[in-house]
């Protein structure tokens, strides 16, 4: 029996609903639309035009599996001379984790982007990081173990714009190199100059701070890139005997400092300073070699509880693996850096056009060079640098380029479709 009309009718309605015996009306906010409702966020989720479904989860797998095993290692690293110092023994470990955190942000939002339009502002990211070097060389300027590339912050924080040259430089070689008219299978002479002009300037301020392991990696991006590009092979070696030329002068007119000499004299003959220049590289030796195949276990760590290798949280982390985690621990960072490699050398044999071929193989000369400098330098096989170990070391500059280049892989990676 229906209720009555009128106002007696709407009282009763009333009464009704506030007692429960309302009738149920189908929506999304009963028992039933409340199961439904996650439901159909998964499906949402991964339907075919979600940004979801076309993001590569091995390649983020890889990516945090790094960052965790960074963090524990940081936090290890760390927590012995903070704990001796009075300190909070885990506030290395908590930057780290905000690292991570705002990292993470920054690469989920670069992977929204449409790549094809950010080749309109790679200019502008190519200037703002110039802008950025040179702001170093200025009294906002701090130096930190010998080069003279950081900008100091309020809190205690830094900003080292270097670690951002390297995506304004691969932004603007692939923008140069990649711009193939119709008809046309390889870059001309003029595109490949000028973009050996764009790369010289970066080049030339981080030669001015001077970072040593820096300028090897920007050469080796360009060079990379640049013969990627499918440019003829007599343009190529005559970039390569320029290069050479160039550093040749550069050690012959003492442009390079007396520590960044005394650290390639280190490399070529280890025992001549054993104590000096020499120290860091045979101590992270004795600590890798230390390690065995399983490792001294987390945070039990002799030599790392000690501090006897310098730098250990930053340039020398993966001394702090091959100490704790042992052989296979290193095994497993050194296959998680390869699984990035790979999937970003996969992206850009996937991608639908130049441009997005040449960021991604860039990104991944870029990861595959600084992983070799900085895990050679600690077992001997490459001159000490101040190249951090990507995903792993400690820093929030290195963190953050490192995960907008892991955004702009997703990006690369996403099918043409969700942007016609």
């Amino acid at each position: 029996m229906s209720a009555p009309r009128g106002p007696a009718g709407l009282r009763d309605r009333r009464k009704a609903s506030y007692t429960g015996l309302a009738p149920v009306r189908k929506s999304g906010f009963g028992s039933a639309g409340a199961a439904a409702q996650p439901k159909s966020l998964l499906r949402r989720t991964l339907s075919a035009g979600s940004a979801a479904r076309h993001l590569d989860w091995i390649l983020l797998a890889a990516v945090l599996g790094l960052a965790l095993i960074g963090t524990l290692l940081v936090w290890s690293a760390t927590q012995p001379a903070l704990l001796q110092a009075g300190a909070d023994p885990r506030s290395y470990l908590k930057k780290q984790l905000l690292n991570i955190g705002l990292g993470l942000i920054v690469m989920l939002a670069g992977s929204t982007l449409d790549y094809r339009r950010l080749r309109r502002c790679s200019p502008a990211v190519y200037v703002a990081s110039c802008l950025g070097l040179l702001a170093v060389l200025t009294p906002l300027g701090s130096t930190v173990n010998g080069a003279h590339s950081w900008i100091s912050l309020p809190g205690g924080f830094q900003f080292e714009p270097s670690e951002y040259a390297k995506l304004g430089l691969i932004l603007v070689v692939a923008m140069i190199v990649g711009e193939l008219r119709h008809g046309q299978q390889r870059p001309r002479l003029r595109a490949v100059a000028l973009a050996v002009a764009c790369a010289a300037v970066p080049l030339v301020l981080v030669v001015l701070q001077p970072d040593l392991g820096v300028t090897i990696l920007l050469v080796a991006i360009a060079v990379g890139m640049i013969a990627l590009s499918g440019v003829r092979l007599r343009w190529l070696a005559g970039f390569a005997v320029a290069a050479a030329a160039a550093a040749a002068a550069a050690v012959n007119l003492h442009l390079l400092k007396s520590y960044q000499l005394t650290r390639l004299t280190s490399f070529l003959n280890p025992s001549a300073d054993p104590r000096g220049t020499g120290y860091s590289a045979d101590q992270s030796k004795i600590a890798i070699g230390s390690g065995g195949l399983l490792g001294h276990g987390l945070f039990h760590g002799p030599l790392t509880a000690g501090n006897f290798v310098p730098e250990q949280h930053t340039d020398f982390i993966f001394s702090v693996a091959g100490e704790e985690l042992g052989f296979a621990g290193a095994a497993v960072i050194i296959a998680l850096l390869a699984i990035v490699v790979l999937r970003a050398l996969r992206i850009a044999a996937q991608a639908d056009d130049q441009f997005g071929m040449l960021v991604a193989a860039g990104i991944a000369i870029w990861f595959a060079v600084q992983s070799f400098v900085n895990i050679g330098m600690t077992i001997g096989i490459m001159p000490v640098t101040g190249l951090p170990l990507p995903f792993v070391s400690y820093g929030g500059s290195a963190m953050f380029a490192d995960m907008i280049a892991i955004g702009l892989l997703q990006a690369i990676r996403r099918h043409p479709s969700l942007f016609s």
